[in-house]
């Protein structure tokens, strides 16, 4: 009686096989705040720098109707913050307007 076990063969689930694109992706993260009551701030962070943000900042509030402004941080860069949930939008108009991938964006919150 010879029994051989065949699925106890030494494999790494977690090796690197190599055929996956690592490439490190800088993601775009848009989240909300919550200020004060019902406000709420919706904040733009990772931008590729070839983009003007000045530009967009201009062009986002044009289209959503509502105020924004630049803030420069030290560990993030420069963010853009617009007023009100404006989440789903940033998304939509990042991705028609200026080409970006959707699964390069990353919404965040509630």
């Amino acid at each position: 009686m010879s029994t051989s076990i065949e699925n106890l063969k030494t494999f790494d689930p977690f090796a690197d096989t190599g055929d996956d694109d690592s490439q490190p992706t800088n993601y775009i993260h848009i989240r909300i705040q919550q200020r004060n009551g019902r406000k709420t701030l919706t904040t733009v962070q990772g931008l590729p720098v070839e983009y003007d943000q000045k530009r967009i900042l201009r062009a986002l509030k044009k289209d959503f109707a509502c105020n924004g402004t630049i803030v420069k941080d030290d560990e993030l860069g420069e963010v853009i913050q617009l007023q009100g949930d404006q989440r789903v939008k940033v998304m939509e108009f990042l991705s028609t307007q200026l080409n970006i991938l959707k699964k390069n964006i990353k919404i965040h919150g509630f």
